[in-house]
């Protein structure tokens, strides 16, 4: 690590680095959603046996397999912060499980079994949840005293990076799989593989650009005698008990949150999906989410925090918990719809819209303020 540059560079600029870094954020959300938008539907449709045979999961087996995955993916960063602080350092985590990102793209790519399948998404959440709490704080690291008044517009892009990558993941990737095929007069069962390999190579090409850009960054070398000597003082576990109660209430919202992954898209893929003259893919119907965050980032921090201040002071804990609340609300409508639904009614898609708007301003005032 001597060879790398070991605190933040004297400029009053920007940092010369940024870039590579959101772009390796971007990809990696790429993936991630996109991956998200296509998993239970590849388990119910598309997933074979080692014989070639089509050997699909239930409704409830893929619900299973896809909250035990995404839980598996919070629960990573535990790992990661703990190898970034304790032994390797931000960048070094962040490249090694970049590439072991992209090795559960190959496993997916290569072998659509269950077994495939396991091995695949356990490495994916060995490395988005391992890389997840290292990268903001890798953009920290590079800027010093003279140049961090521009830390706000940089996590801004930072921000705007996720919600673009998530966006062009959730339209493109369920179109890989279920449509590519089909416009091109493919053999379909070319469309998983497509789904899980595109996204592999763009998360492949951004390790690279992440690797290509180490010697401009500003590298905070691990201090393990320091980082486990803080984690087992008083002050260090007083912290994290009184950090823990908050993220009881975090888990909860976000296990919510991720049945759009899986329920929602089951429910979609019972609806009539025709909207303005286009049939959407089941999981296409996720690209709301990211472009309503997109907008209502500047509308809750222009309009409706200072709206609420007039009555109240609008603190961090007072926004999350008016997210939580929120967040009950949201699940009504979809309730209402699959009741709708095993009744025999006819419903278009666009009734799950009322849901994504209101689970998106929870969003906002949930992680955002996290």
């Amino acid at each position: 690590m001597a060879r790398y540059r070991t605190t933040p560079l004297p400029t009053s600029g920007m940092p010369p680095g940024i870039g590579c870094i959101v772009g390796n954020e971007a990809a990696e959300r790429f993936s991630y959603y996109g991956l998200k938008a296509i998993l239970v539907v590849f388990m119910t449709r598309f997933m074979l046996d080692a014989a070639g045979q089509p050997a699909v999961f239930n409704e409830t087996e893929a619900r299973v397999w896809f909250h035990n995955w995404s839980a598996a993916c919070y629960l990573f960063p535990i790992l990661g912060a703990l190898l970034s602080d304790g032994f390797l350092g931000k960048y070094r985590t962040i490249f090694w499980l970049s590439l072991v990102y992209c090795l559960g793209h190959v496993a997916l790519f290569l072998n659509l079994t269950s077994g495939g399948l396991f091995l695949g998404l356990g490495l994916i959440a060995l490395g988005t949840g391992g890389i997840k709490p290292c990268v903001s704080a890798h953009v920290g690291d590079q800027f010093g005293a003279a140049n961090q008044q521009l830390l706000p517009r940089v996590f801004g892009w930072f921000y705007f990076s996720i919600n673009f990558g998530a966006f062009f993941s959730t339209m493109l990737t369920p179109w890989l799989l279920e449509g590519f095929c089909e416009k091109f007069g493919l053999d379909p069962r070319w469309g998983p593989h497509l789904a899980f390999g595109v996204p592999g190579f763009l998360m492949l090409v951004a390790t690279v650009v992440f690797w290509a850009g180490r010697k401009r960054y500003a590298h905070i070398p691990a201090d393990a005698p320091s980082f486990w000597k803080e984690l087992r003082s008083k002050e260090g576990l007083g912290s994290l008990l009184r950090l823990a109660g908050l993220f009881v209430f975090v888990a909860v919202f976000w296990s919510l949150y991720d049945q759009t992954f899986s329920s929602w898209i089951l429910q979609a893929e019972k609806m009539d999906r025709h909207v303005l003259g286009f049939e959407l893919r089941s999981g296409q119907t996720q690209a709301i989410n990211p472009l309503l965050i997109l907008l209502f980032v500047p509308l809750f921090s222009y309009v409706i925090y200072p709206l609420l201040g007039r009555f109240f002071t609008v603190t961090p804990l007072r926004k999350m918990g008016i997210g939580f609340a929120l967040t009950a609300v949201s699940f009504l409508s979809p309730a209402w719809i699959e009741h709708q639904l095993q009744q025999g009614v006819a419903l278009n898609v666009c009734w799950e819209m009322p849901c994504y708007v209101l689970l998106t301003a929870d969003e906002d005032l949930v992680w955002i303020t996290e």
